[in-house]
């Protein structure tokens, strides 16, 4: 946790995204497309079930899916008057959103002291992003451009690989360290297993955006209680004036 002690607070980006499959439904991909997915889904697939009930698995593959929404947080005024500034990147048109994106890390997070912290980011927003980037045609920003660094280069941060101390055996949501810290979650009408659901059907983005947002919050005081340090006031908690800005 050394490591840890050395990090400047009020230089983290906490980010999370949200990502759905690709189309609405198995049934909209071209041919070409519905091969490929049964290829890949055949791990997946069990007797009774077709690849294409499981399609609504391919949101967690940047091959086979789309981001949505992209939430990011920074702390400022850490120690002293700590507030967390929180902001959206949202949109039907993934490639805008990445750019705007992308944008904000070459302008404000470039610099060598600069992280980016997500809960299981590495395994998954890390690399969802910089692919999705990619497949646009995207040149990745420093903070995501890993290629030929070392590990110690890598300027990424990962609650749930802090947390596990080491340990590889399992997967610890940020609902249960929140709970572990006895850190307040306000309830939400959503969880991550209905964002497809609520994008292509309810068409209602913005509830979306504003359940992304609140998991930034949830990811920034979990990460303070890693470093020991006190939680954000919920009245500092400043959220974007509207919770889709783009």
């Amino acid at each position: 946790m050394q490591l840890l002690k050395q990090i400047d607070i009020n230089k983290v980006l906490f980010i999370d995204i949200e990502t759905v499959p690709a189309t609405p439904t198995f049934a909209h991909l071209n041919d070409r497309w519905k091969k490929l997915w049964e290829r890949k889904s055949q791990s997946l697939v069990k007797e009774n079930i077709t690849a294409g009930d499981m399609y609504d698995r391919a949101a967690i593959y940047a091959e086979f899916g789309k981001i949505v929404c992209i939430c990011a947080g920074i702390v400022t005024g850490y120690p002293n008057n700590p507030s967390l500034r929180l902001k959206s990147f949202a949109g039907d048109d993934e490639k805008k959103l990445l750019e705007d994106f992308a944008d904000l890390l070459r302008v404000y997070f470039s610099t060598p002291n600069s992280r980016l912290c997500a809960h299981n980011g590495k395994e998954f927003d890390f690399p969802y992003l910089s692919r999705r980037m990619l497949i646009h045609g995207i040149t990745l920003p420093v903070m995501l451009d890993n290629a030929g660094k070392k590990p110690w280069e890598v300027n990424h941060l990962d609650t749930m690989e802090i947390w596990k101390m080491g340990d590889f055996k399992s997967f610890t949501s940020l609902d249960l360290l929140a709970a572990v810290f006895d850190i307040p979650t306000p309830k939400d009408d959503i969880d991550g297993s209905m964002v497809a659901d609520v994008y292509y059907q309810n068409k209602d983005l913005p509830r979306i955006v504003h359940y992304c947002l609140k998991d930034v919050v949830t990811l920034t005081q979990v990460f303070l209680r890693l470093m020991n340090l006190s939680l954000i006031p919920d009245a500092r908690v400043l959220f974007p004036s509207s919770s889709n800005e783009n």
